[in-house]
């Protein structure tokens, strides 16, 4: 075992990606396991490492991590990632919480049924752009930092850019009306970590696409 936290999901986005995201953002390296067939997956549950019988598996520090947010938490917790009392904690898991409604939506768009993708975008970019992004730019701009909370770099400001490169992906003018949003992205992007991550070749999965789809729908068939 190198030690490394080990990486078990499929080869795409998923659940997975923000755990990717935060890991890249601390510079943690990791090994990824992809999971391909449903026996594979079975198997994870025969062998109990699956609490829930659900993916994410994240193993680190010689655990078992299951459930996206609690993996997160520890993460984030352990890479000083999650804010430097209860009162910054607490606007960071917030932040963290709406910007996950909003990921929800865009992780599930590609199951969409094709007469339902025009309806689940604009469904997306109306949710970005009036109920979303509107909030981090006023806190932004109310807070005068770079940052979301205090003036230290956190998992909400990771989850952030993430949700804002994803709605970019599908509504690439999303950002036009939110000039803090465009100024923190640009910061953002030249984290040198988040930088690294940003580059090809790194372990940032690319868009959903067909195949992708058809590997969830095998592995997870019921």
């Amino acid at each position: 075992m190198s030690g490394k936290p080990r990486l078990t999901y499929l080869n795409g986005r998923g659940r997975m990606e923000s755990i990717r995201w935060l890991l890249a953002a601390a510079g943690v390296e990791f090994e990824e396991v992809y999971l391909e067939t449903k026996e594979q997956y079975d198997k994870l549950i025969k062998d109990g490492f699956l609490l829930f019988q659900q993916v994410p598996l994240v193993e680190i520090d010689g655990m078992k991590m299951v459930q996206t947010r609690a993996i997160m938490s520890y993460i984030a917790g352990k890479y000083n990632l999650h804010g430097k009392d209860l009162k910054e904690r607490a606007l960071i898991d917030m932040y963290v919480e709406g910007i996950s409604d909003l990921m929800q939506m865009i992780l599930m768009f590609p199951f969409s049924p094709p007469d339902a993708k025009e309806k689940n975008l604009e469904s997306i970019k109306e949710r970005a752009t009036n109920r979303y992004f509107p909030v981090f730019e006023k806190v932004l701009k109310q807070h005068g930092q770079d940052f979301l909370v205090g003036n230290k770099f956190s998992w909400a400001d990771v989850q952030l850019m993430e949700a804002i490169l994803a709605v970019e992906e599908k509504v690439p003018a999303v950002l036009s009306g939110f000039p803090q949003l465009q100024v923190f992205k640009t910061k953002m992007s030249n984290v040198p970590t988040i930088k690294k991550f940003l580059q090809p070749g790194s372990p940032r999965k690319p868009p959903p696409d067909a195949h992708y789809v058809d590997t969830v729908l095998k592995v997870f068939k019921k």
